[in-house]
């Protein structure tokens, strides 16, 4: 017995040493990072863990359902999609088809209004309210350079940053985009209580505007910007904005970095539906219109759409790009496989929520799993007819 109580204060010594360096070197983010991941049996983020952060609402008014498509549901899943979504965790799946709810399913006690993280499809909504703060008078264009809002970017190679820099993810800085190692900064982004540090601790090490580099630290920056130059909080901006205009039906949430320092998480973690998340499909694939009203400029979309550069065809201004054979598909991305997927041309809008995306890098390349969601959503559709 005295052994063990003598082991207990070993221990507790240890911990507290623990818990003292991390402090004292700046990286006790780690001890939330344990607590809300690795304590909940998860290894990285995970779609409910918007529950233990905090959070602010994206809050609805007038309501405006998707109507059910004359042939709603009359389709059945192929062998192929339902094999995969079973086998990567599936929780919610989606066809529009000329803005009509074609076919939905759900999954693991998921239903039509369940929340789950969108993680980084919430770029693409950052990236449309840099268009909205442009079409505001907020911001002068694509080009106004970053220093105007934060001024630790304005010399050497950093002060030649653009807004659309940030937005096209051609920012130049060292950003270390890796989601599984404890000490990497997006790591440190995702669980420290003040981002805007973080984000000003940034280097410029290689000449904005010149190549596409994937880093989330680009969306957090953007934020930043669009905050100070509107004046606004970016969830009241994106409530305002987008939110409440595009008749979403639920209430959303935003995490936050804390409350003490308000700042979203811009890059990632919108909490919502795959119906709501839909919406910001149907508004670019119409080009800013929204029930006869233009929501948001055409051309500034017209260009988020488009290639930035050309050595780097799958991604323009907060969009993913990807052409399979003769269609062409602008989509929203997220870890394990948040996506909504959209082909103009066929006025088809296909969402998939899920908690795995399967084998294969998700910053460099499109994953397997995206060409089984599109081609059997299409097989779906092809076979209806």
């Amino acid at each position: 017995m005295k052994y063990i109580k003598k082991l207990g204060q070993w221990l507790a010594a240890l911990i507290a040493l623990l818990i003292l360096a991390l402090y004292s070197t700046d990286t006790d983010y780690l001890l939330k990072a344990v607590r809300t991941i690795y304590f909940n049996g998860h290894t990285t983020a995970f779609l409910d863990d918007y529950k233990y952060f905090e959070n602010k609402p994206l809050n609805i008014t007038t309501t405006q359902p998707w109507p059910n498509h004359k042939n709603y549901n009359t389709a059945q899943e192929t062998p192929k999609l339902a094999e995969t979504n079973k086998d990567l965790g599936t929780v919610a799946y989606v066809i529009i088809k000329n803005d009509s709810i074609w076919y939905e399913n759900y999954y693991d006690g998921y239903d039509e209004s369940s929340k789950s993280n969108s993680f980084s499809m919430a770029k693409s909504y950052v990236s449309a309210l840099l268009g909205k703060a442009i079409m505001d008078g907020y911001i002068k264009s694509l080009d106004q350079p970053v220093c105007d809002f934060m001024p630790e970017f304005c010399e050497g190679e950093a002060a030649k940053m653009t807004v659309g820099d940030l937005s096209s993810m051609a920012s130049g800085t060292n950003w270390d985009e890796r989601y599984y190692s404890p000490f990497s900064i997006t790591t440190r982004a995702y669980f420290d209580d003040d981002l805007t540090k973080v984000m000003s601790g940034l280097k410029v090490v290689n000449t904005p505007g010149k190549a596409f580099k994937y880093a989330s630290g680009d969306t957090q920056m953007l934020a930043i910007v669009i905050e100070r130059a509107t004046g606004k909080k970016l969830y009241n901006y994106l409530t305002e904005s987008f939110w409440k205009p595009l008749g979403s039906e639920n209430q959303a949430l935003w995490q936050l970095d804390s409350d003490g320092h308000d700042l979203v998480k811009a890059y990632c973690c919108i909490a919502s539906n795959a119906k709501d998340f839909a919406r910001m499909g149907k508004l670019y694939k119409d080009y800013g219109k929204w029930q006869g009203k233009q929501i948001l400029d055409s051309a500034f979309i017209a260009k988020s759409i488009t290639p930035r550069f050309k050595e780097s065809p799958q991604y323009g201004y907060g969009w993913w790009l990807r052409n399979m054979g003769d269609k062409s598909f602008f989509m929203m991305r997220g870890h394990l496989g948040q996506y909504v997927i959209v082909e103009p041309n066929d006025n088809v809008i296909i969402v998939r929520l899920g908690h795995s995306k399967g084998p294969g890098d998700a910053v460099a390349t499109f994953t397997p799993d995206i060409t089984t969601y599109i081609e059997e959503a299409y097989n779906m559709l092809n076979n209806a007819l």
